[in-house]
């Protein structure tokens, strides 16, 4: 494109000399027969003091006091049609390859046209003329003043003025690309390590970085790209760790069912104690797969439905269903009288989990409270038990998939540590959280908390 810019400019220039090259030729030939014309209507002659009346005599007394340009002839005609006129010029040399007063053929041909001004093409060069016919009288020979211009000089400098440009914008474009070449390398080299390291990345080797150099746009790429590289280790770390413990949990169960399977005799007490605990594992399986299918749902944008709800309605729902899943000392603490916006299915599910795992660490007769309060930035909804609570290092882990705090274990629970994940994943479905806090007295308090100012999904 800047080759074909630097070109059109270049003929641009040429065709706007040429056009001044035509114009001043132009103006050149008027001015001269303007001023021949002039002389012939009111010149006298100096010897006689009278009009003139020999057209001869005319061109020579007018041709004596003229001075040409350097690429121009003045030229007196005499003669008759037919017949090569004969020609009176300036005594003075003129620098083309052959002048008009040298061409008797071109100069007969100029005499013998009918029109005042025209192109005549030779080989010897192209001749710009205009001509005025001298007033005749009777018999006297026919007489013209022509004026010649040879317009191929100034042409030529027309022309070695789109030399020039030409060469001008040869050396530019070389310039402009050598400086492209390494301005356009230099900001496409990040994109080529970019490149270059998303076909090295695969799933065992995602440890490659870009370095980041600069505060351009280029860099920001770049720490966008490792930033994504990030996410995406993490993604696979956390994608292998689960499948391992998935792997792992459901191990477990297989191998009891087929051991048991393997062992079974005849006997019909036997079979059916068999069958009762294969059909407890099978269960068991069947809970942790529909617990990773609720977790891999946990991803998509429907996984929470909101809607208007009254939280004193919904608190005192989770009550009533909590109290059916163990001899228990069931409180229900406070109620916040509210409406907000949640998903009431997912959040009596996170409920119900909480309470389910306030059952298994405490035992009968134990206290465990349900309740609901507003803050000053949403709502909270907290399932408090009395139970041995959870030891600092382990109140993060608690929430991952497949753990379970070390204070907690040996106590009734059969799951496969994936309740407090789910909890945690219809929390921050709803744009919220969990938290875990001392009880009073002793225990673990898990919160869900919402803040209604946040925009839901």
């Amino acid at each position: 494109m800047m080759a074909v810019a630097f070109a059109a400019v270049a003929a641009t220039t040429r065709s706007i000399l040429l056009r001044d090259v035509d114009h001043r030729v132009d103006q050149l030939l008027a001015q001269e027969t303007g001023e021949f014309a002039h002389f012939e209507e009111r010149g006298v002659d100096p010897e006689t003091g009278r009009p003139f009346t020999d057209p001869a005599r005319l061109l020579r007394v007018f041709l004596e006091r003229q001075y040409a340009d350097p690429d121009e002839e003045l030229i007196g005609l005499v003669g008759r049609p037919g017949t090569d006129p004969a020609q009176l010029t300036q005594p003075r040399e003129i620098d083309v390859r052959r002048p008009l007063h040298e061409d008797s053929d071109a100069g007969r041909r100029i005499f013998e046209s009918p029109e005042a001004s025209g192109t005549l093409h030779r080989a010897a060069g192209e001749i710009r003329w205009a001509k005025v016919v001298v007033a005749r009288h009777g018999g006297e020979p026919e007489a013209a003043f022509v004026v010649a211009f040879h317009p191929a000089g100034e042409q030529a400098g027309a022309d070695e003025v789109f030399r020039i440009l030409l060469a001008i914008s040869g050396v530019a474009l070389l310039m402009t690309t050598g400086i492209g070449w390494v301005v356009a390398g230099r900001i496409l080299k990040p994109v080529r390590l970019v490149r270059t390291a998303a076909a090295q990345l695969t799933e065992q080797d995602l440890t490659r970085r870009i370095p980041v150099r600069g505060r351009d746009d280029v860099a920001a790429l770049a720490e966008t790209f490792n930033a994504m590289l990030d996410r995406l280790e993490r993604a696979f770390a956390a994608q292998r760790q689960f499948v391992d413990d998935a792997g792992h949990e459901l191990r477990t169960p297989i191998t009891i069912v087929r051991g048991h399977l393997e062992l079974m005799g005849d006997d019909p007490a036997e079979r059916e104690e068999t069958l009762r605990l294969v059909t407890d594992e099978l269960d068991r399986m069947s809970r942790i797969v529909e617990d990773l299918l609720l977790l891999a749902k946990a991803e998509r944008p429907d996984f929470v439905r909101p809607e208007p709800v009254q939280l004193a309605e919904l608190t005192a729902d989770v009550y009533v269903k909590a109290r059916t899943l163990g001899d228990r000392r069931w409180e229900l603490a406070e109620t916040a009288d509210r409406e907000v916006r949640l998903d009431p299915q997912r959040i009596t599910q996170a409920m119900v989990q909480l309470a389910q795992n306030a059952v298994q660490h405490t035992g009968p007769g134990q206290p465990i409270r349900i309740g609901s309060r507003g803050t000053d930035r949403g709502v909270e909804l907290y399932v408090a038990d009395s139970g041995p609570g959870v030891r600092p290092e382990d109140a993060e882990v608690i929430f991952e998939r497949f753990r379970r705090g070390t204070a907690r274990r040996g106590t009734r629970s059969s799951g496969a540590g994936l309740g407090l994940a789910i909890v945690k994943a219809i929390a921050e479905g709803h744009r919220g959280r969990v938290r875990l806090r001392d009880t009073e007295g002793g225990g673990a308090t898990f919160v869900l908390v919402l803040e209604e100012e946040r925009p839901w999904a």
